[in-house]
Parts: structure tokens; C-alpha cells; sequence
């Protein structure tokens, strides 16, 4: 109770206690893990945090997160094989509770996860195994910790000791990181830079990495596989950064998400998708490497909408979200490169797109693009709407909207990821 009191008081805002964080450093094994560590079932990485911009980011974020050329970051077959080994089922029920599914549903949850490594000191609602049950506890993952992510980009398995993870629920600017047991403050530990996921707007087919030995190499890794069917591309090209004003904070998001550049954001809370942006830093035609980060102010940058300055809210684990129409408004018109229906804007097999084309390309019929639209049945493939892709692309995410705004000095969408 006295350390509850003292960070209820030690904040800015007196009327809002902190919420006590217990920090978790790569290597570093659980004190109640799911898993026996020692059994090789991760395999953490030393890697600097990369410095993000706003706390609270998406999981199609370009190269939010990181991967390497070996196959062996999280072994999935394993963990499954542990689950459901009958000797294990208080455990295996205890996991399941925790991630919100059934035991019977373990081995096709497993089998759409995919091993990633973190490249931000990451935010989680972590769990131990105490007394049969799984025990919620906020946590603060350093990155270069192997996890696996759902089809939402949200992280939910920490690989060396198979703890359940969900989103961090809290408010991610009231938080105080408690270090101990052997979780001493990192290296490059930058408080202003921790971030919490939130789930992308629709499942993905496709994670975008950046290769944390090689930061020019990306990596499109299709979901629920551990390495074996990568693809790489040229994340050290230059991307130009688009107009963005005027646009929605949502517009805007999805356009640089679209062209493999990061969304940030000025002040401490995340603006509404519908505040329309003033200026981007840096400014419209300026050149960048995949996944760095621009800056979006806004008109009403200090407000925030319905889930902005607290944690995110995750999808149940088995269903995809509903797809919603984007907003529509007068706008400047993209070029006519930017729709992948011409065979001219096609990129190369070996340069793959990381986005579905823009909402203008014709909805595929196994993806409906109405949010009433039921998800398809178990087992189909989940597309974003494109047409039929090119050879090996890398979706990730939702595309613009048709009326999205002019690119300054950009390349077409169809080509910018490569």
C-alpha cells in the first residue's frame, strides 16, 4: 500500500495513480514461466530499442518489428507438442484461459502465430504459472525478446518461457517500470520511446521485418510460418514522405503505412482518426529508409478519441476484425500509377508491395470490405481486397482510401515497397 500511495502522488497528474510496470530483459529468465527456459524454446537477441514516435502504435507498423535469417527465434512445434501433452493440461488450461480460447483450440491458435523479435521496449499484459492458474501482471519487454504475434500484429506468446501475453490495457504516459530480480535497467532504456501494440485494422497475410542484423535487408515473413517461406526486400531504398495535409489522422496513417514509413505523432495522446493534419516532420518529399518514423501534428493535436490515451483494445484471438469503410472526403485524386489494376505499376517479383492496393482495386471476393460482411469460414485465405497479387507480396495492412492525397515528390504506391 505505501508504494501504491507514493506513485499515486509522484505523477503530474495527482488524480491518476501510475501503473507499476515490472521490466523483463532479454535473457533474463521468468520467475513463474509456463515453460522450463532451459529447453531452448527462444532465443532472445542483444539489439538496441529503435526510438519510436507516439506510445501507442499499430501492428502493421512497418518494421516495428525484427527478424534474422535463422529459422530457430521461437520453436512453435515444441510449445505445441508441451501443450498438448496430456501430462500438461492444468497448464495448457491455464494458457488458454489466459489468451481467451479452449484447449482444443490450442494447436490451430499455435499454428497461426509467427516468431518475431521486438525492436521497441514493448508494453504487455504478461502471465505466470502460479498454483495452476495464469497470474496477469503488466510487463515491459526490452527488445531483441523473441515473441510470437497474432494475425493482428499483436504480440501473445513470450518464446523462452511460452508465457501468455495480451495489450497492455493501462495508460501508456502513467506508468513507472520497476526493475529487480536480475532486470536491471538496459542499456539504451529511453522511457519517452517505450511503446504498447494495438491491433491492425484486419488481419494480416504478411509481417514486413526488418533483419535486426541488417537494417537495409527486410524481411516479409508470411503469418503463421517460422522463417522457412521468407522473402526479402530492399528496406534501405528511399521512400518520399507524401502530402499529408489536410488529410485524417487515419487517412494519413494508412497512406504511410501504405508507402512502409512508420506513423508518429506529436504530444503525449495518439489524435483521433478524424483530426486533420497540419504538417508532417519531416516534410513532404523528404526521403526515407523503411519503417522510419514521420511525425503527424494535427489540428486538434492535444485531443483524442475513443482508445487514444490508454491502451489498446485486442480483437478475440480466433476472429478477425470487421472490416470498415474508409472515410470519405473531397480530395486531390492519386495518380493513375497508384492503382495496381495496371499492368505498368506492377512491381517486381523480387521488390515485393507491403500493402493491398488502394479501396479504389475491386474487393476480393473472399475478403468483403463491408464491416457487416461475416468472416470467412475457417481455413480460407484471408485477403485485404486486392485482386490477384504479384508474385510474393507482402500485405500487411489496410490501403488508403481512394481519395487519399497527393504523393509530393513520391513514388506510386504500387512501387514505394521494395
Amino acid at each position: 500500500m505505501p508504494l501504491v500511495l507514493v506513485l499515486a502522488v509522484g505523477g503530474c497528474d495527482r488524480g491518476t495513480p501510475l501503473t507499476l510496470v515490472r521490466a523483463g530483459a532479454a535473457g533474463v529468465p521468468a520467475l513463474s514461466p509456463f515453460f522450463d527456459e532451459h529447453r531452448d524454446l527462444g532465443h532472445d537477441q542483444a539489439i538496441r530499442a529503435s526510438v519510436g514516435r507516439g506510445s501507442l502504435q499499430q501492428g502493421d507498423t512497418p518494421g516495428l518489428y525484427g527478424g534474422t535469417r535463422e529459422t530457430s527465434v521461437c520453436d512453435v512445434k515444441r510449445l505445441k507438442a508441451f501443450l498438448t501433452d496430456p501430462a500438461n493440461h492444468r497448464k495448457a488450461q491455464a494458457w488458454a484461459a489466459a489468451l481467451g480460447i479452449t484447449t482444443d483450440r490450442i494447436p490451430g491458435y499455435l499454428d497461426r502465430l509467427t516468431p518475431v523479435l521486438l525492436r521497441h521496449d514493448t508494453l504487455v499484459r504478461n502471465h505466470d504459472y502460479k498454483k495452476g492458474k495464469a497470474v496477469p501482471f503488466d510487463s515491459l519487454l526490452q527488445a531483441g525478446i523473441a515473441v510470437l504475434v497474432d494475425e493482428h500484429g499483436l504480440p501473445a506468446v513470450k518464446c523462452s518461457c511460452g508465457n501468455p501475453l495480451r495489450p497492455f490495457a493501462g495508460d501508456t504516459n502513467r506508468i513507472a517500470v520497476k526493475f529487480e530480480n536480475g532486470n536491471r535497467e538496459w542499456r539504451g532504456y529511453e522511457r519517452s520511446s517505450v511503446v504498447a501494440v494495438r491491433p491492425a485494422p484486419r488481419r494480416l497475410e504478411r509481417l514486413a521485418l526488418v533483419d535486426v542484423a541488417d537494417p537495409a535487408r527486410g524481411i516479409a515473413r508470411p503469418v503463421g510460418t517460422t522463417g522457412g517461406h521468407d522473402k526479402p526486400f530492399d528496406a534501405g531504398r528511399p521512400r518520399a514522405v507524401p502530402d499529408l495535409t489536410g488529410a485524417t489522422f487515419a487517412e494519413a496513417s494508412r497512406l504511410l503505412t501504405w508507402q512502409g514509413l512508420a506513423v508518429g505523432y506529436a504530444g503525449k495522446n495518439r489524435p483521433a482518426d478524424d483530426a486533420k493534419v497540419t504538417v508532417s516532420d519531416p516534410p513532404a518529399g523528404t526521403r526515407l529508409r523503411f519503417g522510419q518514423y514521420v511525425t503527424l501534428s494535427t489540428a486538434d493535436g492535444t485531443s483524442s478519441g475513443p482508445g487514444t490515451s490508454g491502451g489498446p483494445t485486442a480483437p478475440p484471438p480466433t476472429s478477425p476484425s470487421p472490416r470498415s469503410s474508409p472515410p470519405s472526403r473531397t480530395s486531390k485524386t492519386p495518380p493513375p500509377s497508384a492503382s495496381p489494376s495496371s499492368p505498368s505499376s506492377a512491381p517486381p517479383s523480387s521488390a515485393p508491395p507491403l500493402s493491398a492496393p488502394p479501396s479504389s482495386a475491386p474487393p476480393s471476393s473472399s475478403a468483403p470490405a463491408t464491416s457487416s460482411a461475416p468472416p470467412p469460414p475457417p481455413g480460407t485465405p484471408v485477403t485485404t481486397g486486392a485482386p490477384p497479387p504479384t508474385p510474393d507480396p507482402v500485405s500487411t495492412t489496410a490501403p488508403p482510401p481512394s481519395s487519399a492525397p497527393v504523393t509530393t515528390g513520391a513514388p506510386p504506391p504500387s512501387s514505394a515497397i521494395t
